[in-house]
């Protein structure tokens, strides 16, 4: 098993808005892109027991092919700026989907 964090050349979250959070992750190989998407680990199920949210609140979780890419928005529990927001970017709830584990099969 493989660590998201340890595949994906780019893994950051941020504001989509003052009501959302995007997770962002890239691969700089398509292979690595194709493992992970047909792993089926990345479901809204799975970000769900993440990040201890409903499946409501995930607004879109989207395969990007052509960016080697995936993007999930999701509801944040505290508007952007408010009274008790730790995290007024959104830059630091990617750590979860980073630690994610993935079977990936090395090339050669």
């Amino acid at each position: 098993m493989t660590q998201l964090g340890d595949l994906a050349k780019v893994l950051r979250s941020k504001n989509s808005g003052p009501f959302e959070i995007t997770l962002d992750v890239l691969f700089d190989s398509k292979e690595q892109y194709d493992q992970v998407k047909q792993s089926g680990r990345i479901t809204k199920r799975t970000i769900c027991e993440l990040y201890q949210i409903r499946e409501e609140q995930i607004h879109h979780l989207v395969f990007f092919d052509q960016a080697l890419g995936f993007k999930i928005t999701m509801s944040r529990d505290i508007s952007s700026g408010s009274v008790g927001d730790r995290d007024v970017y959104g830059a630091q709830q990617h750590a979860p989907l980073m630690k994610l584990s993935i079977d990936y099969l090395e090339e050669g």
